[in-house]
């Protein structure tokens, strides 16, 4: 195992350092990789340093040059694709960086897709003269820019602050890409430089979660302009907000609703939404307020055995975040029991019954014992007109 280790690592060394075959004179600090839009540019940030033997010496004209696919310099003349003393070069290049204060940063522009490849780092410096071949930097050019992307940081619980955050690649930080999102309308673009003295263009915003987050979808555009900003090229990045909060909108529902008659089977059906599920439904059952019994299961059935039944169930919902009541009071305002949500059950028939007598008794006795009061007072009356006529 520790010879193929040996092995692997001394073939991908060789193969990054092909032609680095001494130890040169000539050092720079840029990233070994980098990425490029067709069609935008590509900043490369570059420091150089010459062996502490060899007399670089700032003062004098110095003139930067690259070279592509190898570190050849006079026996590859088209190699070289860039030198700063030239007015016309092979490639769109230019320094940006100050020479003479070892800074070699260097602009690349209107990049197509042939000019991925190797480049190596040369400087001239009137009677020095060294190639970085032990530095190269591979550059790949792609047609289709990198998908921007999403950060979450803190913990995705509800009441908890969370800080989303959307980045872009800005491999030209002249023509940086525009990100949009879909947490707000206009959000301000912000171009940060990373260690390396690469760019990154981000979006951020802070906000606290609620369980309405849940399952909430988060979409970042990155619009690269491209050919001088007359095309745009977009790239695209989703995620889904998963929220995780106790129980919520806990309820309970009766199955026959209403009044039942006595001996009916009644079904309760406790129901809730949280994340993650509930583990646990508990029901009480009280009577004078107080609790009387406890069962377990989503669903709780039983029968109704005589009038005097009045049985009040509530529903406890539990997940690992917390419980709430069927009545929606969380159980940390009321630990034992919370409130109560009261399914009472009433007789219907005896009830029943017993208004249709209670009915039929007023109807019948307002029939048959008022007709006699009546009856007497019209006699009274005719006696009465019969006495005045006489008279």
């Amino acid at each position: 195992m520790v010879t193929a280790i040996v092995l692997l690592s001394v073939f991908f060394v060789s193969g990054a350092l092909a032609f680095c075959r001494h130890i040169p004179s000539l050092f720079i600090t840029a990233p070994k990789q980098m990425e490029a839009l067709s069609g935008s540019c590509l900043q490369i940030p570059c420091n150089f340093s010459a062996e502490v033997s060899q007399e670089f010496d700032g003062a004098r004209t110095t003139f930067g040059v690259w070279i592509k696919s190898d570190s050849k310099f006079g026996t590859s003349p088209n190699n070289v694709i860039f030198n700063s003393s030239r007015m016309n070069n092979i490639y769109p290049m230019s320094l940006t960086g100050d020479l003479s204060q070892n800074n070699c940063t260097t602009l690349f522009s209107s990049l197509i897709t042939s000019y991925t490849d190797w480049y190596y780092f040369r400087i001239e410096n009137g009677p020095f003269g060294s190639t970085a071949s032990c530095d190269p930097l591979q550059i790949t050019v792609k047609d289709s820019p990198p998908r921007p992307r999403i950060e979450i940081s803190g913990d995705l619980k509800e009441k908890q602050s969370v800080t989303i955050t959307c980045s872009a690649f800005t491999p030209c930080p002249h023509s940086p890409p525009e990100l949009t999102w879909t947490l707000q309308q206009d959000p301000h673009n912000k171009i940060e430089e990373n260690t390396d003295r690469t760019f990154t263009t981000k979006i951020q915003t802070t906000f606290t979660l609620s369980d309405e987050h849940d399952g909430f979808n988060i979409t970042c555009s990155a619009r690269y302009p491209v050919n001088e900003g007359k095309d745009i090229k977009t790239a695209e990045e989703r995620t889904t907000l998963s929220v995780s909060y106790a129980p919520k909108d806990t309820s309970v529902s009766i199955s026959p609703s209403g009044l039942v008659p006595a001996g009916s089977l009644v079904n309760l059906t406790c129901s809730s939404r949280a994340n993650p599920p509930v583990i646990r439904f508990t029901w009480i059952k009280t009577s004078k307020d107080r609790p009387v019994g406890v069962f377990e299961g989503k669903f709780h059935s039983f029968k109704v055995t005589s009038v005097a039944d009045r049985e009040d169930y509530y529903c406890l919902a539990t997940n690992d975040l917390g419980s709430q009541t069927s009545s929606g009071m969380n159980n940390a305002d009321n630990p034992e029991f919370g409130a109560v949500v009261y399914v009472t059950l009433k007789i219907l028939g005896i009830v029943a019954l017993y208004s249709t007598i209670i009915i039929f008794e007023g109807w019948f006795r307002s029939r048959c014992c008022n007709k006699p009061v009546k009856d007497a007072v019209e006699a009274d009356y005719v006696n009465r007109v019969i006495e005045i006529q006489a008279s």
